[in-house]
């Protein structure tokens, strides 16, 4: 069903910040940072992937990801809702239902037997395609997905992420060089705050996150493997 209700943004996102910490999705630890995929030390982590475990706090951000697009985007902007492999497939087919779309799912790179695809499902020639991701960082990743799904013909102009890190310069940049506009729900900073409202971690581990977040690339540059 398509949502019929539009809280304000800064209530959707103060929401989703709540509902992220409430299961535990996010993850602080100063002392003993997390390594990131780049090899990068980081104070916090976060894991959108366990949403799909809670029905109503999924059901809530998936509408909350619904109205935050035809908000931004227009209510007729698309043909077909894409998910990004892997864990942007099960929040497309969400999506896809709440906006009664199709529904495909892009690969990171070909099988690399039978028709080597990278498009699983029916993509044509001409239609507008929405990407749907847990999260982004720095928006790179996003990059090849969207490349894939214009190469069948589509357009892909929108993405949409329950998560935003917003803290790395450029973002938004780089991915309106390439033709792509960001949608989502909340980012670290307003993660941050809530955690600070309900009291969620301590003072001095919030203090040293905030410190990150004002300055990601120094903070790691100071602490990464020599």
């Amino acid at each position: 069903m398509i949502p019929a209700t539009y809280p304000p943004k800064d209530e959707i996102a103060r929401l989703a910040a709540r509902a992220l910490l409430e299961i535990k999705a996010v993850h602080f630890n100063a002392a003993t940072p997390f390594t990131l995929a780049s090899g990068l030390p980081s104070p916090t982590y976060i894991d959108c992937r366990k949403l799909i475990s809670y029905p109503r706090i999924r059901s809530t951000l998936m509408d909350f990801l619904a109205v935050t697009v035809m908000r931004e985007a227009g209510f007729e902007a698309f043909d077909s809702i894409a998910g990004g492999e892997t864990a942007g497939i099960p929040f497309a087919a969400l999506v896809a239902e709440r906006l009664a779309l199709p529904m495909t799912y892009v690969r990171k790179k070909p099988k690399g037997y039978g028709r080597n695809a990278r498009i699983e499902g029916v993509m044509t020639e001409g239609q507008r395609v929405l990407l749907v991701e847990d999260l982004t960082t720095d928006g790179g990743s996003k990059l090849s997905f969207v490349d894939a799904i214009r190469e069948t013909g589509a357009t892909c102009g929108h993405t949409a992420v329950i998560f935003s890190y917003g803290i790395f310069e450029g973002t938004e940049a780089r991915l309106a060089a390439h033709g792509v506009t960001l949608h989502h729900l909340c980012t670290w900073w307003d993660v941050l705050a809530e955690a600070r409202s309900r009291g969620t971690f301590d003072a001095a581990t919030l203090t040293e996150v905030e410190r990150f977040l004002q300055a990601p690339r120094a903070w790691q540059d100071a602490r990464k493997p020599a």
